[in-house]
């Protein structure tokens, strides 16, 4: 059975997590208007995800997605941590502030995480997808038994591989023009930085399981053509930023709306890992980074939070974690349910278009 069908889908749509924007009103109102809602949980603990959850599930009874970050332990680097924020401390004094004194390691990763474990079991949602990796054969069996779909993230074929191997049911492929962190499993390796199409059709032809594309699609031209290319739908983000429903503050939907999102760049200065975001003041200091390289994440989240809030409290928003995909330019400002409608329409016209001139073809 098709994930379409599993979960009784009107449109072949997931709404992206996005840890810290997705929130539960968000998620709910994706899944009632048709589409799949989800909410991010790697930036919270057990408690809090359990409580986000169990907001969903009081929302609505369609099915949705827990997303999870298993990424690799960082590791600590006393000296490394020290001279980045050596590095960062003039920024820090330009808004009157010192820098912390030690970095801390902010987000547990889910496989280093027993009790977020227990709480996906104890609350079985109908939809888990991974982020950064894979989890243990343990976990995976223990979801599965629960009867839980699961998803994961590639951005290569060698990725979507390991995923297939771990029987995962459906590939999240991630295209370079998603916003927010690249899902790549080892973030030093080399990134061949595939485009969502390519990618996408490379899953298809040399992968066996349903792909979800990602990454710049705004309109539902954009998830007609995913599904032209194989995939099964189509997962955005971006798109849901501007809706009243996101936790998204107003100095990120008015970036959302500037100059900064025609020019989205790709940095791990603000996080430690790979994540595209609106051009602004933070990702500008790739310019001056010379060959250092930040702490692990999410070390290094831990000095971009706190130089966010030091500019942040002196009016200056442009240390934000402003992540965006390169489709931001088109993003629209609408509750989420109309968004969906919107996309649905959009969808349905493109491919009776699409129908129409394929049947004029003599």
């Amino acid at each position: 059975m098709s994930l379409i069908d599993r979960f009784e889908l009107s449109v072949p749509l997931i709404q992206a997590p996005m840890a810290g924007v997705a929130t539960p009103s968000l998620a709910a109102a994706v899944s009632e208007a048709g589409a799949l809602g989800s909410i991010g949980v790697g930036a919270t603990d057990a408690a809090g995800a359990r409580a986000m959850i169990e907001e969903v599930r009081s929302s609505t009874t369609r099915a949705f997605n827990v997303n999870v970050f298993v990424h690799a332990g960082p590791k600590a680097d006393l000296s490394r941590e020290a001279q980045w924020l050596d590095w960062l401390a003039p920024l820090f004094a330009e808004y009157g502030a010192q820098p912390p004194t030690a970095l801390m390691t902010i987000y547990k990763s889910f496989a280093d995480d027993p009790d977020m474990v227990a709480v996906l079991l104890d609350l079985a949602p109908p939809v888990v997808s991974f982020h950064f990796g894979l989890p243990s054969a343990d976990v995976l069996s223990a979801l599965r038994a629960r009867g839980i779909y699961l998803m994961a993230t590639a951005t290569s074929l060698n990725e979507a591989h390991a995923i297939e191997a771990a029987g995962i049911d459906a590939v999240v492929a991630q295209g370079i023009e998603a916003g927010g962190h690249r899902g790549v499993f080892d973030p030093i390796a080399p990134d061949d930085a595939l485009g969502v199409f390519a990618l996408t059709r490379l899953l298809v032809r040399k992968n066996n399981l349903p792909i979800i594309a990602a990454g710049g699609i705004m309109d539902g031209a954009g998830i007609a053509a995913a599904l032209d290319l194989g995939a099964s739908a189509a997962q955005l983000g971006t798109a849901f930023v501007a809706c009243p429903e996101s936790a998204a503050d107003d100095a990120y939907r008015a970036a959302l709306t500037g100059e900064g999102a025609y020019h989205t760049v790709l940095t791990s200065l603000i996080s430690g890992r790979p994540a595209r975001a609106l051009a602004n003041r933070f990702t500008a200091l790739s310019q001056s980074v010379d060959e250092r390289r930040p702490p692990d994440y999410p070390i290094a989240y831990d000095a971009g939070k706190a130089l966010h809030a030091a500019a942040k409290a002196q009016g200056e928003h442009g240390f934000g974690a402003q992540w965006a995909g390169q489709g931001a330019p088109l993003s629209r400002a609408m509750p989420a349910a109309a968004l969906v409608r919107v996309l649905r329409e959009e969808f349905e016209l493109r491919r009776i278009r699409g129908s129409v001139e394929r049947c004029d073809v003599p």
